[in-house]
């Protein structure tokens, strides 16, 4: 059964939702609905540790996303339920053994992405047999996908076309979890995402991603990656900032509707402390007006 056009929203679940999240969610909703497409939300849960440290999180994002009035199609999909999936689709990919540490990637590699990751110079590519064997003794291998020195151009709506040469990076890390690139690009596929709206720090990742899409018989999406949220001293904004949270708004006496309003108003969609629904941000969006440069929260 094929399925409807869809566009998503996947947090997370290590730390409550702040402004910037929230902001793209939004943004990511406003783009699905005005286009006519479902709106999914998933919860990238890959990451057992952090996930675990952090019990109940996944259910506050949700209710605040419902606090602002988006709404989601379906039931919420977690990530941690789909293992079997992931799984087949590496069976039918060209992939690797790696034993390189997190140091020797770094003192290997060229400058890092404006994401922070790191190109991988390759080091285990042509290890022997044997070679392999003997580092296995001393730790498990991660996965690396073969991309054979690919290149990949997508075309983002507001920052028109990247290009990005495509590592052999990890699809399965070294304690068996499964990698982003990997888990994102086969959930997107599975799912019919084919809008996928997020903050501009994974610009970068666009064109390693969509190069796997294409591997695993699939057509890239429309991308669209919306500027960052920055505190007053350009840094990303992030909760050590103070009261970026919804409940910590709503302890300064912001409430859910006071946040759509300060996130509309940073969208250009209305007047500073205009009450004004979901709906209404909606009948008034056009993407052709967003803001292109980061927004100065604080």
């Amino acid at each position: 059964m094929q399925l409807s056009p869809a566009g998503r929203f996947a947090p997370s679940p290590t730390s409550d939702l702040h402004l910037g999240n929230l902001r793209t969610a939004l943004v990511a909703w406003l783009m699905a609905r005005s286009t006519g497409r479902r709106f999914l939300v998933r919860i990238e849960d890959l990451d057992a540790d952090r996930v675990a440290a952090a019990s109940g999180v996944a259910d506050r994002q949700l209710r605040d996303l419902a606090a602002l009035g988006l709404d989601w199609d379906g039931e919420v999909v977690r990530q941690s339920d789909r293992i079997d999936l992931y799984a087949d689709a590496l069976a039918h990919l060209p992939t690797y053994e790696c034993f390189c540490t997190r140091r020797e990637i770094a003192e290997s590699a060229s400058a890092p992405h404006d994401d922070g990751y790191r190109p991988y110079g390759g080091t285990c590519r042509g290890l022997s047999d044997a070679e392999a064997a003997d580092r296995r003794r001393g730790r498990p291998p991660a996965l690396r996908i073969g991309a054979a020195g690919a290149s990949s151009t997508v075309t983002d709506l507001w920052n028109g076309p990247v290009t990005g040469l495509v590592d052999d990076f990890v699809v399965r890390r070294n304690d068996g979890a499964y990698a982003y690139n990997l888990a994102v690009v086969v959930d997107d596929l599975a799912q019919g995402v084919d809008q996928v709206v997020r903050g501009d720090d994974l610009l970068s990742s666009s064109p390693r991603q969509a190069w796997l899409i294409g591997r695993l018989g699939g057509g890239a999406p429309q991308y669209a990656h919306v500027p960052l949220v920055l505190n007053q001293t350009g840094r990303r904004l992030a909760k050590r900032d103070g009261a970026v949270t919804l409940a910590d708004l709503a302890d300064a006496g912001i409430g859910a509707d006071g946040v759509r309003s300060l996130l509309g108003h940073s969208l250009g969609l209305n007047q500073p402390a205009e009450p004004i629904s979901a709906d209404e941000l909606l009948a008034r969006w056009d993407p052709a007006r967003l803001p292109r440069e980061p927004w100065l929260y604080g």
